[in-house]
C-alpha cells in the first residue's frame, strides 16, 4: 500500500512534558497533536504502546495487546471523578527531561490503585457499564493478561517459568483457583487497561479530528516474560522448563561488532502456520484498533531470523531460519483486507526479504544518517529514492543527527577517525552545509525527496546533541528516558517547519487561527 506525500513527527508519549514524571495521555499530548496541525505534519509515529518490562524498553513488553498504563494521565482521571485533586497535591519533584522509571512506577501505581478503589464504589452506571463492554470485548487477551500480572506480583516479579509448575503450565485447576483467589488484583488490571484505552481512543480521535493520524509500531518479537509466550507456548521455540531454546538478534553490524542479543523467543513457525496464524492475526487486527498505520519492526525477520542458541551471551554464533512470511501476509491480508504497512527493512537486506515487501507493496525505509557512509550510489542517499518509501533523518536507535554529526570514532564505534571525517565532508557537500544548523539540513533534504513520506525524531528538529538519544542498540541502561520541556516547541520551530512542508508539498494548510 503506497501512501500519500505527506510528512510527520516521530515522539513517543513517555516523551512528552507533564509534572508526573513521564510523558501521558492528557493535555500535553493533546498539545503535541495541535502543534503537528499547525505545522501542516499529517502523520505522529509513536514507538509500541504496550506494559513495559525489563530494562523499560518498549521492544520488551508484558504483553503485545495490553497498553502501558504509566501513560494514563493523572489529571484526566481527576476530570472522570476517578481521583480528586487533592491525590496529585504530594506528586514528587520529578527531572523534567529524563524519565526517572523507578520513581514514576511506585507513583503511578499508587494513583491507579486509588483510581481503583474510587471505582469499585461508584454508582455511576456509564463507566461500570463502559469497563463491561470494554472487558467484553477484549477478553481474547484480557482475561489472561490480568492474571498473568496479578501472578507476576504475587511471585515478586519472577518470570512466569519459574513459577509453580502447575501455573507454569497452565493446568486448568490451577488457573481457576488462582483467578478466585486473586479476584481482586485481576479485576484491577483490567480497570487500568480500561482506563488506558479510554484516555488512548480520545485522543486517537483528537488527532483524527486534526487531520494526524497516528503511526504505530509492531514490534516483530515478544518478550520472553509475558502473557503471549505464557499463554501461548506451544507457538514458541522453548524448553521443557518454558525457558527459550533459541533466541532472536542480528548479526554483527553498523551499531554492535558483536551483533545485537535480543534475547526474545523464537516463533515456532510450523505451529503459527497449523493454527492459521490466527495469533497474528488477533495481534494485527487489535493494533489496527489503536491507530492507523502499522510499523513492521525488523522486517527482514518475516523471510529469515538470525537464531542464536539460548545460552550465548553475544548474537555471534547464531544462523539464518527462513520464515514463511509470504504465508503470514496472505492470511493477514485474506483476514483484514489490504493493510497499511511500513516496512522496517533496515540491516542484512537480501533478495528475498525485497521481493517480499515490494510483491505486497509495502514501503521500505531510508535513513538519512546512513548515506554518507559511501559513494554516490548509496541507496540512503535522496537522489536514489522512488516514491514508495518512507525516509528518517534518524531512528529511535540512532543518536540524533546533531549527536551523530559531532561524533568521534571511539571504544565500540564501527568507525574509525578518518571514516568519521569523510562522512562529515561528504555530508557538507551533498547538504551544501556548513554544518550550523545540520538538523534543519537533514529535514530539508528529507522533506524535499521524492520519498511519499518523510519522519522527523522530535530530537532532530529540536536539535538536540547526543544526550537526547532514545536509544542505544546493545546497550542494557539510560535507555527510552528522553523528555521535551513544553517551551521547546515554540512558534520559531513550528512556522519554520511549516514553511519547508509548504515549501515541498507535504502537508494540510492548517485553518487560520490555528
Amino acid at each position: 500500500m503506497s501512501f500519500a506525500r505527506s510528512s510527520g513527527i516521530l515522539l513517543h508519549p513517555t516523551s512528552l512534558p507533564g509534572r508526573f514524571g513521564i510523558g501521558d495521555l492528557g493535555e500535553e499530548a493533546r498539545r503535541f497533536v495541535d502543534f503537528l496541525h499547525a505545522s501542516g505534519q499529517s502523520l505522529w509515529q509513536v514507538l509500541p504502546l504496550g506494559p513495559t518490562g525489563y530494562g523499560d524498553s518498549p521492544y520488551q513488553c508484558f504483553s503485545a495487546f495490553a497498553g502501558n498504563a504509566l501513560l494514563v494521565s493523572p489529571e484526566r482521571l481527576v476530570q472522570e471523578n476517578l481521583l480528586s485533586p487533592q491525590d496529585l497535591h504530594d506528586a514528587p519533584t520529578f527531572p523534567a527531561e529524563r524519565v526517572d522509571f523507578g520513581e514514576v512506577i511506585k507513583y503511578k501505581n499508587k494513583l491507579l490503585k486509588r483510581a481503583y478503589e474510587r471505582f469499585t464504589h461508584t454508582t455511576d452506571t456509564g463507566l461500570r457499564g463502559g469497563f463491561e463492554t470494554f472487558s467484553q470485548q477484549t477478553a481474547l487477551w484480557l482475561d489472561d493478561y490480568a492474571l498473568y500480572r496479578a501472578l507476576k506480583d504475587t511471585h515478586n516479579g519472577l518470570s512466569w517459568n519459574k513459577w509453580d509448575a502447575a501455573l507454569r503450565r497452565r493446568e486448568p485447576q490451577a488457573l481457576a483457583r488462582a483467578r478466585e483467589a486473586l479476584r481482586a488484583g485481576v479485576d484491577a488490571q483490567k480497570f487500568y487497561q480500561y482506563l488506558f484505552f479510554c484516555q488512548w481512543s480520545a485522543l486517537h480521535a483528537y488527532a483524527r479530528e486534526r487531520r494526524v493520524a497516528i503511526v504505530g509500531d509492531i514490534p516483530i518479537f515478544v518478550a520472553h516474560d509475558s502473557a503471549d509466550v505464557w499463554m501461548h507456548p506451544q507457538l514458541f521455540k522453548l524448553n521443557d522448563d518454558g525457558s527459550p531454546h533459541v533466541v532472536a538478534g542480528v548479526p554483527p553490524d553498523y551499531f554492535s561488532q558483536t551483533g545485537q542479543l535480543w534475547g526474545n523467543p523464537l516463533y515456532d513457525w510450523d505451529a503459527m502456520r497449523r493454527e492459521g496464524f490466527h495469533w497474528w492475526i488477533e495481534r494485527a487486527r487489535a493494533t489496527l484498533g489503536t491507530v492507523d498505520i502499522l510499523r513492521l519492526d525488523h522486517f527482514r525477520g518475516f523471510a529469515a531470523c538470525w537464531e542464536v542458541p539460548g545460552g550465548d551471551t553475544t548474537a555471534e554464533r547464531g544462523r539464518w531460519v527462513n520464515v514463511p512470511g509470504r504465508e503470514l501476509f496472505t492470511a493477514l491480508e485474506n483476514a483484514l483486507g489490504r493493510l497499511p504497512i511500513i516496512a522496517e527493512d533496515l540491516g542484512v537486506i537480501t533478495p528475498d526479504v525485497e521481493a517480499l515487501r515490494d510483491d505486497f507493496g509495502f514501503p521500505g525505509m531510508r535513513i538519512l544518517q546512513f548515506a554518507f557512509g559511501g559513494d554516490s550510489r548509496n541507496v540512503d542517499l535522496p537522489h536514489n529514492y522512488h516514491r514508495n518509501l518512507v525516509v528518517y533523518t534518524g531512528t529511535h536507535d540512532n543518536d540524533t543527527t546533531v549527536g551523530w554529526f559531532e561524533s568521534v570514532a571511539g571504544e565500540g564505534s564501527t568507525r574509525d577517525d578518518a571514516q568519521v571525517r569523510r562522512e562529515r565532508d561528504f555530508c557538507l557537500r551533498y547538504l551544501n552545509s556548513d554544518g550550523q544548523a545540520i538538523h534543519w539540513d537533514f529535514i530539508r533534504a528529507a522533506l524535499a525527496s521524492v520519498a511519499d513520506v518523510a519522519l522527523i525524531p522530535v530530537q532532530d528538529l529540536l536539535g538536540s546533541g547526543t544526550r537526547a538519544r532514545m536509544n542505544l542498540p546493545a546497550s542494557t541502561g539510560g535507555n527510552w528516558d528522553w523528555r521535551f520541556r513544553s517551551e521547546d516547541l515554540n512558534a520559531e520551530v513550528r512556522e519554520r517547519l511549516l514553511e519547508m512542508t509548504e515549501l515541498y508539498n507535504r502537508g494540510h494548510r492548517p485553518e487560520a487561527g490555528t
